[in-house]
C-alpha cells in the first residue's frame, strides 16, 4: 500500500501538470474579444500565424520564454473582459474553411460597422451664442424634401451651409445663418466657434466630419478671392499662387492649408487641441468644385437648393471632401478607422492600436503583378512578369456569328446594371495584409491574391464574350488572374492550375460597410424619386421614365451616388498625374494605406463575372446571346421595345433566377435605350459597341473605342 508521502508526491506532480493557461476556446474569445488578429499577436509574441492557431486549437502548447508572456497576457484580458460579461453570440452560418496558412480576421462587431447612434456626446461648450436661425428664401419653387435625420446636439444645423454673397449661409433643413464674415480667416473662425455646423463620425472608433462651407461665385468675391482660376491646363492643378494676398491672408492668421493648396476643394486647419480638430473645408462652385458629369445642374441651382442636394448627400453618404471619387475614398476609411484606442496590459494606459478589419496607417506595397507598370515596385525591380488585368468588359460581338433570325429582330434594347460595382463589393473577401509569394500552388477560390495560370485551353461559345479577358477574346497564354475570375473557371468547370501566385494571409470582407452605407443612400434616393421595391416590372419601368423629371435635385444626388461607387473604386489604383512625372518614382496617391490595386481587381473581377453569370444563364434559358457589353450595360436583339419582351419569367410572373431582373437595387436591372437593330449591327459592322450609344445621338460621331 503507498504511503502518505508517495500520495502526496503524486498528487504535487499532478498539480505541476495541471494547465497553466485557459482552455484553447477561451484564449480565441479573449483575443477577438480585445480585438487583435491572430497576425498581430503573432508577431508580439514573435512566432508564426500557424503556432498561435495552434495554441487556440489546442495542437500545441507555448514553451518557456513565451509561455509566462502569452499566460501575462490573457491575463489582463480575461480581467477586461471576463467570460461571464459576455453576450451570448448570435447563431451564424459556419464559416469556410480556411487554409492554416492563412487567417481570417475576426468579424467585426456591429457597432463598429454601424452608425454609432447610441454613444454619449458631449454637450455643447458654453461660447459664443449661435447665430439665430431663419427660414430659406429659395428664389425657387420648394422642392420635395428627403425625411429629416435626427439632429446632432453638437451640429443643431446640420454638415453644412451654402454662403452666398449677401451673407446669407443656407444650410440644411430650409434654415439660413447670417455669416458676418469677411475674409477668410474670419469665415473659418466662424464656421467652427458659431455656425453648429458638423456631423458625428460614422464609425466609434473615427472622427467627426469637419464642417464644410460652400462658396457661390458672389461670396468669393466677397471673400477677395477671384471670381474664376483660369490659365491650367488641367482642373486638378488649380489653386491660387502661393503669394495670393488671401494665401498670406490665412499663413498670417496661424492657419494651414493642405498641400493642395488654396484651390476648389481647400482644406483650411490648425493642429488639433486634445479631441477637438480644427478644420473647416471649403468648395469654390465657380471654380469648379462640383463637377457637372457627377453633380448635373447643382452648380446653377439657388444656394438653397444646392444646400438640400449636398445634404441629402451628406447625410445619407459623408460630408463631400472633393470630387465623388475622393469622397468614396474617404467613406471607405471613415467606416473603418485604421486605428483604435486600447489599453496597454503592462501599463493600463490607453494607447492607439490596430483596429481589425482595417486597412492600417502604413502603405503596402503590391506584388508586381498588381502593381502599374511605372510603379517602383516594377521599374526597381526589372519585372517582365506581366500584369493582372482584371477590367470591365468592352466587347462587341462579331457579325459573322449572328442569325437570320436574329438580324430579322426589329430592336435592340440596353440594360444597365445598377451600380455593378457595388453590388460586387457585397461580402467581398480582400487581402488584409501584405502579399506573398508561392510556386505552384494548389489553387483556392477562397484565398484573395492574384495567380499566374494557363487558360488558353478553355474554348466557350464565341456569341458570348470570355469571361477570363475585357476585351472578351480568348486568353492566347499564361496571364495573371485574380481569385474570382479563377473561381469562376471551376464553376464553368474547368481545371485552374497556377503556375505561381501572389496570395494574402489576412483577410477580411472590408467594404462591407462602405457597400452597405452606398446601398442604402442609392435605394433610399430612388425610393424619395417613387422608384420604390414594391414596384412591378411594368411600374419599375414606368417610373424610371419619369424619376429624373420629377425632383432634378434628387436626380443630382443620385448621380453623385453613383459617381462615388465608380470613383471610390477607380481611387484604389490611382495613377500619377502630370507631364513632369518619370517611371519609378513615387506619387502622392502610393502614401495612402488605401492605395490597393488589388482590391480594386476584386471588385472589377466579380461585377465581370457576375456579368457573365448572367449572361451564361439568359443563354440556357432564353437562347438569347448579347450584341455587345461594356462594364455595367448590355445589348440584347428583342422582338419588342421593352426588356419585358425577352427577359424570362416563370409561368407565374415572377422573374426567372439567374438571369437578368428589372428592379432598384445594386445590381439588378434597368432600361438603358432602345434602337433598331440595323442601327446596332451597322455600328458593329465599323467595329464600334452599341453599349456605348445605346442611349441615343449619333455614334458614328462619338468613336470613344
Amino acid at each position: 500500500m503507498a504511503s502518505e508521502e508517495e500520495l502526496f508526491a503524486n498528487i504535487d506532480a499532478l498539480l505541476e501538470e495541471e494547465p497553466q493557461l485557459p482552455p484553447p476556446a477561451e484564449r480565441a474569445r479573449l483575443r477577438e474579444a480585445a480585438g487583435i488578429t491572430q497576425a498581430r499577436l503573432a508577431t508580439a509574441l514573435k512566432s508564426t500565424v500557424q503556432t498561435v492557431k495552434n495554441y487556440e486549437n489546442g495542437r500545441s502548447e507555448p514553451k518557456s520564454p513565451r509561455l509566462e508572456a502569452y499566460q501575462r497576457l490573457l491575463k489582463g484580458w480575461a480581467a477586461k473582459y471576463p467570460a461571464h460579461a459576455a453576450p451570448a453570440a448570435p447563431a451564424v452560418a459556419p464559416q469556410p474553411e480556411v487554409p492554416q496558412t492563412f487567417t481570417r480576421v475576426p468579424t467585426v462587431e456591429q457597432d463598429e460597422a454601424e452608425p454609432d447612434v447610441g454613444v454619449a456626446v458631449k454637450p455643447v461648450p458654453e461660447g459664443p451664442a449661435r447665430p439665430a436661425a431663419r427660414p430659406a428664401m429659395s428664389r425657387r419653387p420648394a422642392a420635395k424634401k428627403a425625411a429629416k435625420p435626427a439632429v446632432d446636439p453638437r451640429f443643431p444645423h446640420g454638415p453644412l451651409a451654402v454662403l452666398d454673397g449677401d451673407g446669407s449661409a443656407y444650410a440644411v433643413g430650409g434654415v439660413v445663418l447670417d455669416c458676418p464674415a469677411t475674409t477668410v480667416p474670419e469665415l473659418v473662425e466662424w464656421t467652427l466657434r458659431e455656425s453648429g455646423l458638423g456631423a458625428a463620425k460614422l464609425n466609434r472608433y473615427g472622427k467627426d466630419s469637419d464642417p464644410l462651407i460652400v462658396l457661390t461665385a458672389a461670396a468669393a468675391v466677397k471673400l477677395r478671392l477671384p471670381e474664376r482660376l483660369e490659365g491650367h491646363e488641367q482642373r486638378r492643378s488649380l489653386r491660387l499662387p502661393e503669394d495670393h494676398p488671401v494665401v498670406k491672408q490665412v499663413a498670417k492668421a496661424k492657419w494651414q492649408l493642405t498641400q493642395r493648396g488654396f484651390g476648389p476643394w481647400a482644406r483650411i486647419y490648425r493642429k488639433a487641441q486634445g479631441r477637438d480638430r480644427q478644420c473647416v473645408q471649403l468648395a469654390i462652385l465657380s471654380w469648379g468644385a462640383l463637377d457637372e458629369r457627377s453633380w448635373p445642374g447643382v452648380s446653377e441651382m439657388e444656394p438653397a437648393d444646392i444646400a438640400r442636394v449636398l445634404g441629402v448627400y451628406a447625410t445619407r453618404v459623408i460630408t463631400p471632401r472633393g470630387s465623388p471619387a475622393v469622397s468614396g475614398l474617404e467613406l471607405m476609411t471613415a467606416l473603418r478607422p485604421p486605428t483604435k484606442a486600447v489599453q496597454d496590459p503592462e501599463t493600463g494606459n490607453w494607447v492607439s492600436g490596430h483596429n481589425a478589419g482595417s486597412l492600417g496607417t502604413e502603405p503596402m506595397d503590391p506584388a508586381p503583378p498588381e502593381a502599374t507598370p511605372e510603379h517602383p515596385v516594377v521599374v526597381n525591380s526589372g519585372w517582365t512578369g506581366g500584369f493582372l488585368n482584371e477590367e470591365a468588359y468592352q466587347w462587341v460581338r462579331s457579325v459573322d456569328t449572328l442569325s437570320d433570325e436574329e438580324c430579322t429582330l426589329p430592336f435592340a434594347v440596353g440594360l444597365d446594371l445598377n451600380t455593378a460595382f457595388l453590388a460586387a463589393a457585397a461580402r467581398l473577401v480582400v487581402g488584409l495584409s501584405a502579399p506573398d509569394h508561392f510556386h505552384a500552388p494548389k489553387f483556392n477560390p477562397k484565398i484573395p491574391g492574384s495567380w499566374l495560370v494557363d487558360l488558353s485551353h478553355i474554348e466557350l461559345d464565341p456569341r458570348l464574350p470570355s469571361p477570363f479577358t475585357p476585351d472578351g477574346s480568348r486568353p492566347t497564354g499564361p496571364a495573371w488572374y485574380q481569385t474570382h475570375t479563377l473561381a469562376y473557371a471551376q464553376e464553368l468547370g474547368y481545371d485552374v492550375h497556377p503556375i505561381e501566385a501572389y496570395l494574402r494571409r489576412e483577410t477580411g470582407a472590408y467594404l462591407d460597410p462602405w457597400h452597405d452605407r452606398l446601398k442604402n443612400a442609392y435605394v433610399d434616393t430612388l425610393a424619395d424619386m417613387g422608384v420604390t421595391k414594391d414596384l412591378d416590372d411594368r411600374q419599375f419601368l414606368a417610373a424610371m421614365e419619369q424619376h429624373k423629371q420629377n425632383d432634378p435635385a434628387l436626380a443630382a444626388v443620385l448621380s453623385a451616388i453613383k459617381a462615388t461607387v465608380k470613383g471610390g473604386v477607380g481611387k484604389l489604383r490611382e495613377r500619377p498625374q502630370g507631364k513632369r512625372y518619370k517611371e519609378g518614382e513615387t506619387w502622392p496617391a502610393l502614401a495612402r494605406p488605401t492605395w490597393r490595386p488589388d482590391i480594386r481587381a476584386a471588385v472589377i473581377s466579380k461585377a465581370r463575372v457576375n456579368m457573365h453569370r448572367k449572361l451564361n444563364n439568359m443563354a440556357k434559358m432564353t437562347g438569347l446571346f448579347p450584341l455587345a457589353v461594356l462594364s455595367d450595360c448590355v445589348v440584347y436583339p428583342s422582338p419588342g421595345e421593352s426588356p419585358l419582351d425577352f427577359l424570362p419569367y416563370a409561368a407565374s410572373g415572377k422573374p426567372q433566377p439567374g438571369g437578368f431582373r428589372l428592379g432598384p437595387t445594386p445590381g439588378l436591372a434597368k432600361l438603358e435605350g432602345v434602337q433598331s437593330m440595323l442601327w446596332a449591327v451597322d455600328l458593329m459592322e465599323q467595329g464600334l459597341n452599341p453599349a456605348r450609344h445605346i442611349k441615343g445621338g449619333d455614334a458614328v460621331l462619338e468613336d470613344g473605342e
